[in-house]
C-alpha cells in the first residue's frame, strides 16, 4: 500500500494522469481502508463546550442539597452512579475510565478552553497548539488523502494549531449532514485536469521570478486540496453511505451525525477528530437545559464506543468526553450553575486505557476533591502517552523559544 500511495501522489503532480488513476484503485483503497487503520492508532475528542454540570453528568450527588432535581442510575460498574439522564452512557461504563478529580486554575471560558487543550495559560507572543496539531504533527499520515486533524461543529472558542503552522490546522465541518465546503468539483475531470496543469505552468513561471517561498506554499495547499477532493476517501464525509440503521443507532441531531462521521474517519485513516457539543452553560434552567444536552449526548456517545469496539477500532482509538471546567455544586437564584473549575469530571476510553474504574472522588456535596486530583497537564500527558506521543518533546516556537508540548505534567496513575 505504501508502493502505490507513493505512485498515487506522483500522478496527482502530473494532474492529468492522476484524475484518471483515481478509478483504477478507487475500489481497492475503499475496501483496504479498514486495513489501513488497523495499525495505526487514532483520538477522537468530543468537546462539551461551555462547561458541563459535573452533579448532571458524571458525578451525581443525590442525596446532597446540592442535587436539585437531578437524580442517579446505576451503572455497569457495580457501585458507581451517574446521572439518570444518561442511561445509555450508563450501560457502557465497563468500556471508560471515569476521572473525577479534575481541577483548574481558569474560570472564563476562552481561557479555561485555551488551558484545557493546549495545558498553557494564553500569551501575548506565543500561540500553543490544540491537542488534534500535536497529534497531527507527531502522528499524523502526511501522505493521506483525508486530513489529519478533522474539527466537527461550531465552537465559539477555537484553539487552532499555533506554532505548529498551517500544515496541522484542522480541516472544519460546521454541519456533518452536509457535504464539506467547496469540496464538489464543477466542471469535467478533463477540464480540471487541464486548469491544474496551467497553474503548474503558471507556478513555474513565478518560480523562475524568485518566488519560490510563496510558490512551495501554494504548490503544497492546491496539492493537498486537489488530492481530496478527488479521493475516493472523499466518501468518510457522506453519511448517507450508511445504512438507515446504522444512522438510526446513533440517534439524531448534529452530535449524533458528528459522532458516525467522527467513527467513519478515524476508519478511513484520520488521525484525530474532535465533535462539539454546545451550549453546556448553564448559568439558569440548568436541568432542563442539561436534561436536553444529555440526551443529545449520551446515545450518540454510548453507540461510538459500541461501533469502534465491534470494528475493532477501540483498542487504538482514544475516546475523550470533556469540558473546559464544570459547574457549581450550589444551584443559583436562576435555578443555574455557574463556573466551577475546582472539581469536575471527564471520561476516557479506548487505546489501552484501564476501562470500568472511577479515579477521584468528591466529597459528599461535590464541592471539594478527596482523592484523585487531576491537572489538565497530568491528563494530556497521560493522553499523549497513549497514543504514543512524546509529551517532553520540544518545538521551536515562532518567537525561537523552546516549548514542551506538556509542561509539568505526569501519569495518571491508573489509566
Amino acid at each position: 500500500m505504501t508502493h502505490h500511495t507513493l505512485n498515487r501522489r506522483q500522478l496527482f503532480r502530473s494532474s492529468t494522469l492522476g484524475l484518471a488513476a483515481v478509478t483504477g484503485w478507487q475500489a481497492n483503497i475503499i475496501a483496504q481502508a479498514s486495513t489501513l487503520r488497523s495499525n495505526a492508532t487514532a483520538c477522537i475528542l468530543l468537546w462539551m463546550g461551555g462547561g458541563p454540570s459535573q452533579l448532571d453528568t458524571w458525578d451525581p450527588k443525590p442525596n446532597s442539597g446540592n442535587a436539585g432535581d437531578a437524580g442517579a442510575i446505576q451503572t455497569a460498574i457495580p457501585g458507581v452512579q451517574i446521572s439518570d439522564r444518561l442511561p445509555e452512557t450508563a450501560k457502557a461504563m465497563s468500556q471508560i475510565s471515569l476521572l473525577r478529580g479534575m481541577h483548574g486554575p481558569e474560570g472564563s471560558h476562552p481561557r479555561a478552553s485555551y488551558w484545557a487543550q493546549t495545558g498553557y495559560l494564553p500569551s501575548a507572543s506565543i500561540k500553543h497548539p490544540t491537542i488534534g496539531s500535536h497529534v497531527s504533527h507527531h502522528i499524523g499520515n502526511p501522505e493521506s488523502d483525508l486530513p489529519a486533524f478533522v474539527r466537527i461543529g461550531a465552537n465559539r472558542n477555537l484553539i487552532g494549531a499555533g506554532f505548529l503552522g498551517v500544515d496541522h490546522e484542522p480541516f472544519a465541518i460546521t454541519d456533518p449532514n452536509q457535504p464539506p465546503l467547496n469540496t464538489t468539483i464543477t466542471t469535467t475531470k478533463n477540464r480540471f485536469s487541464r486548469r491544474l496543469g496551467l497553474l503548474d505552468q503558471l507556478e513555474e513561471d513565478s518560480t523562475r521570478e524568485g518566488a519560490e517561498q510563496w510558490t512551495r506554499a501554494n504548490r503544497k495547499v492546491y496539492g493537498k486540496a486537489a488530492r481530496m477532493i478527488t479521493s475516493p476517501l472523499m466518501e468518510a464525509f457522506d453519511l448517507q453511505q450508511e445504512t438507515v440503521a446504522s444512522r438510526e443507532s446513533y440517534g439524531e441531531g448534529n452530535f449524533a451525525s458528528g459522532c458516525l462521521m467522527a467513527r467513519r474517519l478515524v476508519e478511513s485513516g484520520v488521525t484525530f477528530v474532535q465533535v462539539t457539543s454546545n451550549n453546556w452553560d448553564t448559568h439558569f434552567d440548568n436541568y432542563e437545559r442539561t436534561s436536553t444536552l444529555c440526551q443529545e449526548v449520551d446515545r450518540p456517545y454510548a453507540r461510538l464506543l459500541a461501533d469502534l469496539q465491534e470494528r475493532g477500532l477501540l483498542d487504538s482509538t482514544l475516546v475523550i468526553w470533556m469540558g473546559e471546567f464544570g459547574r457549581t455544586p450550589r444551584i443559583n437564584g436562576r435555578g443555574g450553575r455557574d463556573h466551577y473549575p475546582r472539581a469536575y469530571s471527564i471520561a476516557l476510553a479506548g487505546c489501552g486505557v484501564s476501562a470500568g474504574q472511577v479515579i477521584g472522588e468528591t466529597d459528599v456535596n461535590g464541592e471539594n476533591i478527596l482523592s484523585g486530583k487531576t491537572s489538565v497537564p497530568d491528563l494530556l500527558t497521560t493522553i499523549y502517552d497513549k497514543l504514543g506521543i512524546d509529551a517532553f518533546h520540544e518545538n521551536l516556537s515562532s518567537v525561537g523559544r523552546p516549548i514542551r508540548v506538556v509542561e509539568n505534567g505526569s501519569l495518571i496513575e491508573g489509566v
